[in-house]
Protein backbone atom coordinates (compact mmCIF):
# COMPACT_ATOMS: atom_id res chain seq x y z
CA UNK A 1 0.00 0.00 0.00
CA UNK A 2 1.60 3.17 -1.24
CA UNK A 3 2.25 6.23 1.90
CA UNK A 4 1.19 9.31 1.08
CA UNK A 5 3.98 12.08 1.29
CA UNK A 6 2.22 13.24 4.81
CA UNK A 7 2.01 10.08 6.24
CA UNK A 8 4.12 8.26 8.60
CA UNK A 9 4.37 4.56 8.98
CA UNK A 10 5.78 3.81 12.48
CA UNK A 11 5.48 0.44 11.82
CA UNK A 12 9.14 0.82 10.11
CA UNK A 13 12.29 2.43 10.18
CA UNK A 14 13.50 4.51 13.69
CA UNK A 15 10.86 4.84 16.72
CA UNK A 16 13.12 7.70 18.05
CA UNK A 17 12.63 9.31 14.81
CA UNK A 18 9.47 8.32 13.94
CA UNK A 19 7.62 9.63 17.95
CA UNK A 20 9.62 12.67 17.51
CA UNK A 21 8.62 13.43 13.79
CA UNK A 22 4.79 12.96 15.23
CA UNK A 23 4.70 14.08 17.75
CA UNK A 24 6.29 18.34 16.49
CA UNK A 25 4.00 18.60 14.58
CA UNK A 26 1.28 17.74 16.92
CA UNK A 27 2.80 19.70 19.79
CA UNK A 28 2.54 22.52 17.51
CA UNK A 29 -0.99 22.17 16.96
CA UNK A 30 -1.74 21.78 20.08
CA UNK A 31 -0.11 24.94 21.27
CA UNK A 32 -1.50 27.09 19.00
CA UNK A 33 -5.01 25.92 20.04
CA UNK A 34 -3.88 27.05 23.73
CA UNK A 35 -2.24 30.07 22.03
CA UNK A 36 -6.00 31.23 20.30
CA UNK A 37 -7.80 30.05 23.78
CA UNK A 38 -5.29 32.22 25.78
CA UNK A 39 -6.10 35.43 22.92
CA UNK A 40 -9.74 34.87 24.15
CA UNK A 41 -8.69 35.71 27.36
CA UNK A 42 -6.26 38.04 27.32
CA UNK A 43 -8.31 40.24 24.40
CA UNK A 44 -11.53 39.84 26.88
CA UNK A 45 -9.31 40.48 29.97
CA UNK A 46 -7.56 43.71 28.41
CA UNK A 47 -10.82 45.11 26.82
CA UNK A 48 -13.61 44.00 28.97
CA UNK A 49 -12.15 43.37 32.40
CA UNK A 50 -11.58 40.27 35.08
CA UNK A 51 -15.20 40.28 35.28
CA UNK A 52 -15.55 38.88 31.64
CA UNK A 53 -12.71 37.07 32.39
CA UNK A 54 -13.78 34.78 34.66
CA UNK A 55 -17.13 34.51 33.09
CA UNK A 56 -15.07 32.88 30.20
CA UNK A 57 -12.97 30.94 32.81
CA UNK A 58 -15.82 29.57 34.69
CA UNK A 59 -17.37 27.53 31.53
CA UNK A 60 -14.34 25.75 30.48
CA UNK A 61 -15.05 22.43 32.86
CA UNK A 62 -18.72 22.77 32.09
CA UNK A 63 -17.99 22.54 28.21
CA UNK A 64 -15.33 19.81 28.13
CA UNK A 65 -17.52 17.33 30.37
CA UNK A 66 -19.64 17.18 27.55
CA UNK A 67 -17.31 17.15 24.70
CA UNK A 68 -14.84 15.02 25.78
CA UNK A 69 -17.42 12.06 26.28
CA UNK A 70 -17.58 12.49 22.24
CA UNK A 71 -13.93 13.68 21.47
CA UNK A 72 -13.26 10.20 23.29
CA UNK A 73 -15.15 8.30 20.84
CA UNK A 74 -13.25 9.87 18.19
CA UNK A 75 -9.74 8.47 20.10
CA UNK A 76 -11.95 4.66 19.11
CA UNK A 77 -11.92 5.81 15.10
CA UNK A 78 -8.60 6.61 15.40
CA UNK A 79 -7.29 3.38 17.14
CA UNK A 80 -9.29 1.40 14.26
CA UNK A 81 -7.97 3.14 11.37
CA UNK A 82 -3.78 2.77 12.89
CA UNK A 83 -4.75 -1.06 13.12
CA UNK A 84 -5.71 -0.98 9.62
CA UNK A 85 -3.32 1.20 8.11
CA UNK A 86 -0.83 -1.08 9.92
CA UNK A 87 -2.69 -4.26 9.00
CA UNK A 88 -2.41 -2.93 5.30
CA UNK A 89 -6.29 -3.56 5.29
CA UNK A 90 -7.26 -0.86 2.31
CA UNK A 91 -10.96 -2.17 3.03
CA UNK A 92 -10.69 -1.87 6.78
CA UNK A 93 -9.58 1.87 6.11
CA UNK A 94 -12.24 2.68 3.95
CA UNK A 95 -15.56 1.08 5.97
CA UNK A 96 -13.44 2.73 9.39
CA UNK A 97 -13.27 6.05 7.64
CA UNK A 98 -16.76 6.24 6.95
CA UNK A 99 -17.88 5.05 10.07
CA UNK A 100 -15.81 7.35 11.67
CA UNK A 101 -16.82 10.96 10.15
CA UNK A 102 -20.70 9.57 10.07
CA UNK A 103 -20.53 9.34 14.14
CA UNK A 104 -18.81 12.65 13.96
CA UNK A 105 -21.60 14.30 12.64
CA UNK A 106 -23.87 12.69 14.57
CA UNK A 107 -22.48 13.35 17.81
CA UNK A 108 -21.44 16.72 17.41
CA UNK A 109 -25.24 17.63 16.41
CA UNK A 110 -26.38 16.07 19.98
CA UNK A 111 -23.54 17.39 21.72
CA UNK A 112 -24.05 21.60 20.38
CA UNK A 113 -28.15 21.04 20.97
CA UNK A 114 -27.43 19.35 24.16
CA UNK A 115 -24.61 21.86 25.53
CA UNK A 116 -27.09 24.85 25.25
CA UNK A 117 -29.91 23.51 26.81
CA UNK A 118 -27.92 22.78 30.05
CA UNK A 119 -25.64 25.83 30.09
CA UNK A 120 -27.45 27.86 32.19
CA UNK A 121 -29.02 24.84 35.40
CA UNK A 122 -25.39 23.45 35.29
CA UNK A 123 -23.57 26.42 35.86
CA UNK A 124 -26.13 27.48 38.52
CA UNK A 125 -25.22 23.62 39.40
CA UNK A 126 -21.50 25.19 40.11
CA UNK A 127 -22.20 28.15 41.83
CA UNK A 128 -20.90 30.59 39.46
CA UNK A 129 -21.36 33.97 41.02
CA UNK A 130 -24.86 35.50 40.19
CA UNK A 131 -24.46 38.88 38.71
CA UNK A 132 -22.09 39.59 35.16
CA UNK A 133 -19.99 36.38 35.59
CA UNK A 134 -22.85 34.35 35.73
CA UNK A 135 -24.41 36.31 32.98
CA UNK A 136 -21.62 36.14 30.87
CA UNK A 137 -20.77 32.68 30.97
CA UNK A 138 -24.31 31.55 30.11
CA UNK A 139 -23.65 33.33 27.27
CA UNK A 140 -20.68 32.62 26.73
CA UNK A 141 -21.40 28.54 26.67
CA UNK A 142 -24.27 28.83 24.22
CA UNK A 143 -22.27 30.43 21.64
CA UNK A 144 -19.59 28.28 22.22
CA UNK A 145 -21.74 25.37 21.63
CA UNK A 146 -23.05 26.31 18.22
CA UNK A 147 -19.59 25.50 17.28
CA UNK A 148 -19.69 22.42 19.22
CA UNK A 149 -20.90 20.24 16.07
CA UNK A 150 -17.88 21.53 13.71
CA UNK A 151 -15.75 20.85 16.21
CA UNK A 152 -15.83 17.45 16.92
CA UNK A 153 -16.35 16.76 13.45
CA UNK A 154 -13.10 18.17 13.29
CA UNK A 155 -11.63 15.91 16.03
CA UNK A 156 -12.86 13.11 14.42
CA UNK A 157 -11.25 14.00 10.55
CA UNK A 158 -8.32 15.08 12.19
CA UNK A 159 -8.15 11.62 14.19
CA UNK A 160 -7.92 9.86 10.87
CA UNK A 161 -5.09 12.12 9.46
CA UNK A 162 -3.06 11.16 12.43
CA UNK A 163 -3.90 7.61 12.70
CA UNK A 164 -2.08 7.58 9.08
CA UNK A 165 0.97 9.94 10.83
CA UNK A 166 -0.07 12.91 9.12
CA UNK A 167 0.17 15.46 11.76
CA UNK A 168 1.05 18.32 9.45
CA UNK A 169 -2.24 19.31 7.70
CA UNK A 170 -3.97 19.54 11.14
CA UNK A 171 -1.04 21.68 11.85
CA UNK A 172 -1.75 23.82 8.80
CA UNK A 173 -5.42 23.68 9.46
CA UNK A 174 -5.49 25.27 13.16
CA UNK A 175 -2.86 27.98 12.17
CA UNK A 176 -5.59 29.19 9.50
CA UNK A 177 -8.39 29.06 11.67
CA UNK A 178 -6.70 29.91 14.45
CA UNK A 179 -5.50 33.57 12.76
CA UNK A 180 -9.01 33.88 11.58
CA UNK A 181 -10.13 33.63 15.66
CA UNK A 182 -7.76 36.00 16.67
CA UNK A 183 -8.54 38.52 14.36
CA UNK A 184 -12.24 37.98 14.95
CA UNK A 185 -11.30 38.75 18.77
CA UNK A 186 -9.73 41.82 17.96
CA UNK A 187 -12.69 43.46 15.66
CA UNK A 188 -15.85 41.94 17.75
CA UNK A 189 -14.21 43.07 21.34
CA UNK A 190 -12.67 45.84 20.69
CA UNK A 191 -14.40 47.47 18.07
CA UNK A 192 -17.72 46.08 18.24
CA UNK A 193 -17.71 45.49 21.87
CA UNK A 194 -19.02 42.12 22.64
CA UNK A 195 -16.89 41.18 25.33
CA UNK A 196 -17.96 37.83 25.94
CA UNK A 197 -19.71 36.94 23.47
CA UNK A 198 -17.46 38.52 20.43
CA UNK A 199 -14.95 35.79 21.77
CA UNK A 200 -17.55 33.00 21.87
CA UNK A 201 -18.44 34.24 17.94
CA UNK A 202 -15.04 34.55 16.84
CA UNK A 203 -14.28 30.53 18.37
CA UNK A 204 -17.97 29.07 17.12
CA UNK A 205 -16.68 30.68 13.12
CA UNK A 206 -13.09 29.29 13.19
CA UNK A 207 -14.42 25.75 14.53
CA UNK A 208 -16.31 25.88 11.23
CA UNK A 209 -13.13 26.88 8.92
CA UNK A 210 -11.84 23.91 10.77
CA UNK A 211 -14.17 21.51 9.43
CA UNK A 212 -14.54 22.44 6.25
CA UNK A 213 -10.40 22.10 5.28
CA UNK A 214 -10.65 18.72 7.26
CA UNK A 215 -13.65 18.27 4.90
CA UNK A 216 -11.79 19.23 1.62
CA UNK A 217 -8.48 17.23 2.50
CA UNK A 218 -10.42 14.31 3.32
CA UNK A 219 -12.85 14.44 0.08
CA UNK A 220 -9.60 15.53 -2.47
CA UNK A 221 -6.95 12.42 -1.21
CA UNK A 222 -5.84 10.12 -3.06
CA UNK A 223 -5.43 7.77 -0.51
CA UNK A 224 -7.06 5.19 1.02
CA UNK A 225 -8.38 7.49 4.02
CA UNK A 226 -10.37 9.37 1.02
CA UNK A 227 -14.17 10.15 2.16
CA UNK A 228 -16.71 9.78 -0.68
CA UNK A 229 -19.99 11.31 0.92
CA UNK A 230 -22.30 8.87 -0.80
CA UNK A 231 -20.58 6.46 1.07
CA UNK A 232 -20.87 7.60 4.60
CA UNK A 233 -23.09 4.74 6.59
CA UNK A 234 -21.94 2.99 9.87
CA UNK A 235 -20.46 -0.34 9.18
CA UNK A 236 -21.65 -2.62 12.01
CA UNK A 237 -17.95 -4.37 12.93
CA UNK A 238 -16.29 -1.08 12.94
CA UNK A 239 -18.72 0.80 14.47
CA UNK A 240 -19.16 -1.65 17.18
CA UNK A 241 -14.86 -1.54 17.13
CA UNK A 242 -15.20 2.32 17.40
CA UNK A 243 -17.19 2.19 20.46
CA UNK A 244 -15.29 -0.17 22.36
CA UNK A 245 -12.33 1.66 22.43
CA UNK A 246 -13.73 5.28 22.13
CA UNK A 247 -16.27 5.07 24.86
CA UNK A 248 -14.50 4.02 27.49
CA UNK A 249 -11.99 6.86 26.79
CA UNK A 250 -14.46 9.70 26.58
CA UNK A 251 -16.50 8.15 30.12
CA UNK A 252 -12.56 8.64 31.45
CA UNK A 253 -12.30 12.17 29.70
CA UNK A 254 -15.66 13.01 31.30
CA UNK A 255 -15.19 11.51 34.78
CA UNK A 256 -11.85 13.55 34.44
CA UNK A 257 -13.64 16.78 33.22
CA UNK A 258 -16.19 16.02 36.17
CA UNK A 259 -13.42 16.20 38.48
CA UNK A 260 -12.32 19.52 37.16
CA UNK A 261 -15.93 20.82 37.70
CA UNK A 262 -15.97 20.02 41.56
CA UNK A 263 -12.76 21.62 41.81
CA UNK A 264 -13.93 24.36 39.78
CA UNK A 265 -17.23 24.76 42.34
CA UNK A 266 -14.72 24.72 45.05
CA UNK A 267 -12.45 27.67 43.07
CA UNK A 268 -16.25 29.57 42.56
CA UNK A 269 -16.37 29.87 46.28
CA UNK A 270 -13.44 31.96 47.21
CA UNK A 271 -14.56 34.65 44.38
CA UNK A 272 -14.06 36.30 41.23
CA UNK A 273 -10.20 36.84 41.64
CA UNK A 274 -9.94 33.10 42.54
CA UNK A 275 -11.62 32.42 39.50
CA UNK A 276 -9.61 34.85 37.15
CA UNK A 277 -6.12 33.70 38.67
CA UNK A 278 -6.80 29.72 38.22
CA UNK A 279 -8.46 30.33 34.95
CA UNK A 280 -4.85 31.85 33.90
CA UNK A 281 -2.68 29.26 35.80
CA UNK A 282 -4.82 26.79 33.97
CA UNK A 283 -4.22 28.29 30.82
CA UNK A 284 -0.60 28.20 31.23
CA UNK A 285 -0.67 24.94 32.67
CA UNK A 286 -2.51 23.64 29.38
CA UNK A 287 0.95 24.48 27.37
CA UNK A 288 2.69 22.35 29.72
CA UNK A 289 -0.38 19.47 29.29
CA UNK A 290 0.05 19.94 25.68
CA UNK A 291 3.22 19.22 25.07
CA UNK A 292 3.32 15.47 27.29
CA UNK A 293 0.05 14.62 25.18
CA UNK A 294 1.70 15.36 21.85
CA UNK A 295 4.04 11.96 23.01
CA UNK A 296 0.11 9.72 23.96
CA UNK A 297 -0.73 10.43 20.46
CA UNK A 298 2.53 9.42 19.00
CA UNK A 299 2.32 6.25 21.51
CA UNK A 300 -1.37 5.69 20.49
CA UNK A 301 -0.59 5.57 17.04
CA UNK A 302 2.56 3.90 16.85
CA UNK A 303 1.06 1.11 19.04
CA UNK A 304 -1.84 0.62 16.94
CA UNK A 305 -0.22 0.41 13.90
CA UNK A 306 2.55 -1.62 14.86
CA UNK A 307 -0.03 -3.71 16.58
CA UNK A 308 -2.15 -4.12 13.20
CA UNK A 309 1.35 -4.65 11.64
CA UNK A 310 1.73 -7.74 14.68
CA UNK A 311 5.32 -6.13 15.26
CA UNK A 312 5.21 -7.01 18.82
CA UNK A 313 8.84 -5.51 19.69
CA UNK A 314 8.44 -2.59 17.86
CA UNK A 315 5.37 -1.94 20.54
CA UNK A 316 7.59 -2.23 23.31
CA UNK A 317 9.97 0.28 22.30
CA UNK A 318 8.09 2.64 21.22
CA UNK A 319 6.56 2.61 25.03
CA UNK A 320 9.74 3.06 26.47
CA UNK A 321 10.96 5.61 23.63
CA UNK A 322 7.71 7.68 24.54
CA UNK A 323 8.42 7.50 28.17
CA UNK A 324 11.60 8.55 28.13
CA UNK A 325 10.68 12.26 25.72
CA UNK A 326 7.41 13.08 27.93
CA UNK A 327 9.86 12.95 31.23
CA UNK A 328 12.70 15.26 29.71
CA UNK A 329 10.04 17.68 28.05
CA UNK A 330 7.78 17.81 31.37
CA UNK A 331 9.95 18.46 33.62
CA UNK A 332 12.01 21.02 31.52
CA UNK A 333 8.76 23.18 30.60
CA UNK A 334 6.82 22.45 34.41
CA UNK A 335 10.08 24.37 35.80
CA UNK A 336 10.46 26.86 33.47
CA UNK A 337 6.53 27.95 33.75
CA UNK A 338 7.19 28.09 37.96
CA UNK A 339 10.29 30.00 37.32
CA UNK A 340 8.66 32.89 35.14
CA UNK A 341 4.79 31.96 37.00
CA UNK A 342 4.12 36.17 37.43
CA UNK A 343 5.66 37.04 34.27
CA UNK A 344 3.23 34.63 32.22
CA UNK A 345 0.55 35.23 34.90
CA UNK A 346 1.03 39.19 34.06
CA UNK A 347 -0.46 38.63 30.32
CA UNK A 348 -3.34 37.39 31.29
CA UNK A 349 -3.83 39.58 34.70
CA UNK A 350 -3.76 43.45 34.34
CA UNK A 351 -5.99 44.62 37.13
CA UNK A 352 -6.22 42.31 40.24
CA UNK A 353 -3.06 41.21 42.49
CA UNK A 354 -5.11 38.88 44.27
CA UNK A 355 -5.60 37.28 41.23
CA UNK A 356 -2.24 36.88 39.99
CA UNK A 357 -1.58 35.48 43.27
CA UNK A 358 -4.20 32.18 43.38
CA UNK A 359 -2.43 31.93 39.60
CA UNK A 360 1.03 31.79 40.88
CA UNK A 361 -0.35 29.30 43.79
CA UNK A 362 -1.83 27.18 41.17
CA UNK A 363 1.30 26.81 38.86
CA UNK A 364 3.70 26.03 41.61
CA UNK A 365 1.63 23.32 43.15
CA UNK A 366 0.89 21.72 39.27
CA UNK A 367 2.99 22.65 37.15
CA UNK A 368 6.45 21.34 38.75
CA UNK A 369 5.77 17.50 39.22
CA UNK A 370 3.53 17.60 35.53
CA UNK A 371 5.94 15.26 33.96
CA UNK A 372 3.92 12.53 35.92
CA UNK A 373 1.37 13.11 34.15
CA UNK A 374 2.73 12.61 31.21
CA UNK A 375 4.12 9.18 32.03
CA UNK A 376 0.56 8.63 33.02
CA UNK A 377 -1.09 9.77 29.50
CA UNK A 378 1.63 7.72 27.48
CA UNK A 379 0.94 3.92 29.17
CA UNK A 380 -3.09 5.32 29.10
CA UNK A 381 -2.17 5.58 24.94
CA UNK A 382 -0.35 2.26 24.85
CA UNK A 383 -3.13 0.68 26.42
CA UNK A 384 -5.82 1.83 24.08
CA UNK A 385 -3.51 1.12 21.47
CA UNK A 386 -3.52 -2.66 22.36
CA UNK A 387 -7.18 -2.25 22.52
CA UNK A 388 -7.23 -2.55 26.55
CA UNK A 389 -9.68 1.09 27.16
CA UNK A 390 -11.48 0.29 29.86
CA UNK A 391 -8.58 -0.59 32.04
CA UNK A 392 -7.65 2.95 31.59
CA UNK A 393 -11.06 4.24 32.31
CA UNK A 394 -11.20 2.51 35.56
CA UNK A 395 -7.95 3.22 37.01
CA UNK A 396 -8.41 6.59 35.89
CA UNK A 397 -12.22 6.52 38.11
CA UNK A 398 -10.74 5.24 41.18
CA UNK A 399 -7.17 7.21 41.00
CA UNK A 400 -6.95 10.61 39.02
CA UNK A 401 -10.81 11.41 38.97
CA UNK A 402 -12.31 9.94 42.47
CA UNK A 403 -9.13 10.85 44.71
CA UNK A 404 -9.47 14.92 43.24
CA UNK A 405 -13.10 15.39 43.67
CA UNK A 406 -12.91 14.09 47.62
CA UNK A 407 -9.84 16.54 48.17
CA UNK A 408 -12.21 19.22 46.69
CA UNK A 409 -15.16 17.83 48.62
CA UNK A 410 -13.51 17.33 52.14
CA UNK A 411 -9.99 18.58 52.10
CA UNK A 412 -11.05 21.97 50.58
CA UNK A 413 -14.92 22.38 51.09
Amino acid sequence: MPKGKFQIDMSKGSIFKNIVFFAIPLMLTSLLQLFYNAADLVIVSRYAGSNAMASVGATSSVTNLLINLFIGLSIGAGVIVSRKFGAQDKEGIKKSVHTAMLLGITVGIIAGIVGIFISEPVLKLMGTPKGEVFDGAVLYMKILFIGVPASLCYNFGASILRAVGDTRRPLYILASAGIINVILNLILVIFFHLDVAGVAIATAVSNYVSVIAVFWILTHSKDDIKIELKKLKFHKHELKEILRIGLPAGIQSSFFSLSNTVIQSSVNAFGEAAIAGNAAGGNIEGFVYVAMNAFYQATLTGVSQNYGAQEEKRINKTIWVALLCVVVVGASLGALSVVFSEQLLGIYITDSAKALNFGVKRMYLTCLPYFLCGMMEVLTGALRGLGCSTTTAVTSFIGTCGFRIFWAKFAVG
